[in-house]
Order: C-alpha cells, then structure tokens, then sequence
C-alpha cells in the first residue's frame, strides 16, 4: 500500500527529520514537503538517496508553540499541492480531514508567492520583535517594496510569473494578525531560522543570475547575527543554570561523618 509522508518541519531540520525513516521509504511512497521557501524539496530528495517520489505544496495555517505539547492555532488557512497523478488522492485524504486541500495549477507562482510573503513579514517582525500585525505599518512601505522589487526580479528571471500587487495585499492580509513569526519563534527560542532559504535563497539566485539583492542579502546577514546572538545567550544562560546546580548541590552535601558542630 501507498504510503504518504508529510514533511512539515522548519527547512534546516529536514535531513534529520528524515534520517530515522529513510531506510524504510520505497519507490512508491510519496514525501508531501509543505515547508517554506526555496530548494526543501532537493534536500528530502538527496536525504531520503533519491527514494520515493517527492511532491512540493505549501500550506497557509499560523500557529505559536507556546511550549512541548502545546500549540496555539492562530489561523485557518488552506494548502496547495503540485499536479501529479497522486495529487488527487491526496487532496481528499488532506480534505477529509478538515485540511482544505488544493492542486495548484502553477506551484512555482505559488510558491513564489508565499516565499516573497514570507521574505517581507518573517525577517522585519524578527528584528522588531513583535507580532505579525505590525508589518503594515506605513513607515515600513519603503522597505518592504525594496524586498519585494528583488524578489520580483528574480522570480522573473527563473521563469515566474507573478501578476499580484504585493504591498497592499500584505498590508491587508496581516494588518490584523496576531501571530507571531515563524522566525522570531525560533530566535526566541536560538534555534536556527529559515532565512538561508528565504531571503538568503532570493539573494543566492539574484547572484547566479548577475541580479544583485542588497537588500535581501542585508536583512539576512542581520538575522543571521541574530541568530548568533540567540545561541551564544542561550549557552551563556545554560553554562549559569549548570554552575548554579552545582554550587546548590555543593552546598547541600551532607557533611562528612567526622564532622563536629559546636
């Protein structure tokens, strides 16, 4: 029987994720990646040593971790898969379970479309620190248009066709939200962020392509210090709690046997 794998965790764990099941994934199961940005697909493929068949969607739900079990769901979106003759199937099964599943009928636009979403509100609420919501703030126009004309650009150059009006529909669409990036999720928490993926990936491809991106090559060298940062606190923080324990445990040690009180 047909066996279906939904991949859905942030991009840089996705080897690791994949590690433990790759021995038991065969030619005819099916790897549904519904992660954000560009290339997780290459990696499961090279993770998984080019077994079973690979399938690109995206997905549009917003939930916060809030701590190991708990998740609070924010919004209620839909998910998009690519065409393939298994596609169907897995729309209804996605569907029945209350998934909302579609096939795009143009994944790359799709996925091109969430990435330049994502290359606007993830690192600028990252660096805010705040919630989605403030990304339409007026004063940060300028620099949103600057990501999305790069990120336009490139998708161009690969062959990506993108006829939405990009700074109203964000400005519209998130204006009211609540949640809280991705990205700023992970940095709070100094875990790697997406960002190589994302604005790091537009940039990448804007080099290949002699289409220089300054200013999505700068949004992600910051987060990437960010991300620096975020370890080297959390490892600092750690090495503290450790030599507390210790000094607590020193202090609480019975006293020897010989021992005399006065």
């Amino acid at each position: 029987q047909d066996a279906l794998i939904l991949l859905t965790t942030k991009v840089p764990a996705t080897s690791a994720a994949l590690a433990p099941i790759a021995p038991l994934v065969r030619d005819d199961t099916t790897i549904l990646s519904l992660q954000n940005g560009l290339g997780s697909e290459r990696i499961a493929t090279e993770a998984l040593a080019h077994r079973g068949i690979v399938l690109r969607g995206v997905t549009q739900f917003g939930a916060i971790f809030e701590r190991p079990g708990t998740i609070r769901y924010m919004v209620t979106g839909y998910t998009i898969i690519e065409q393939h003759e298994r596609s169907e199937r897995i729309a209804r099964v996605l569907s029945a379970a209350g998934l909302d599943c579609r096939i795009s009928r143009d994944m790359a636009a799709d996925v091109w479309q969430k990435l330049i979403f994502n290359c606007v509100v993830n690192p600028i609420t990252a660096m805010m620190g705040c919630e989605v919501g403030a990304i339409a703030d007026p004063g940060l126009d300028p620099l949103k248009e600057l990501i999305i004309a790069e990120c336009l650009a490139v998708a161009a150059a690969e062959g990506v066709t993108l006829a939405i009006d990009f700074l109203p529909r964000i400005n519209e669409v998130f204006a009211s939200s609540r949640n809280i990036a991705s990205m700023l999720q992970d940095l709070r928490r100094a875990r790697p962020t997406e960002i190589d993926y994302l604005n790091g990936a537009v940039a990448a491809l804007g080099a290949e392509r002699n289409l220089p991106c300054p200013v999505n090559a700068g949004l992600t060298s910051i987060v990437k210090a960010m991300e620096r940062h975020a370890h080297h606190s959390s490892q600092r923080k750690r090495s503290s709690r450790n030599r507390f324990s210790r000094d607590l445990a020193s202090s609480l040690r019975a006293p020897p046997a010989n021992a005399s009180f006065s």
